[in-house]
């Protein structure tokens, strides 16, 4: 009797480097959506407005997504 490969479950081969940098951008990805959130919410606190809370937002942005997806991508580094 054949079995048929395909379907749920199977797994492929994928490289070590793709892991990284799938694990980087999800984390990257996590970590900007939670900056608009968090660096938003304290811009309106510290009562800014306009562009001031746009930079706060894109700051708190770039350094979340950054951090976040460094720490995902070491995570993946570690597993393969």
């Amino acid at each position: 009797m054949v079995v048929v490969g395909g379907g749920y479950g199977q797994r492929q081969n994928i490289s070590c480097f793709d892991k990284i940098s799938n694990a980087f951008m999800m984390g990257a990805t996590i970590g900007i959506t939670m900056g608009i959130v968090f660096g938003g919410v304290s811009g309106l606190r510290y009562g800014l407005r306009g562009r001031e809370l746009i930079g706060k937002t894109a700051i708190t942005m770039l350094q979340s997504g950054g951090t976040f997806g460094t720490f995902m991508s070491v995570g993946a580094a570690l597993r393969c």
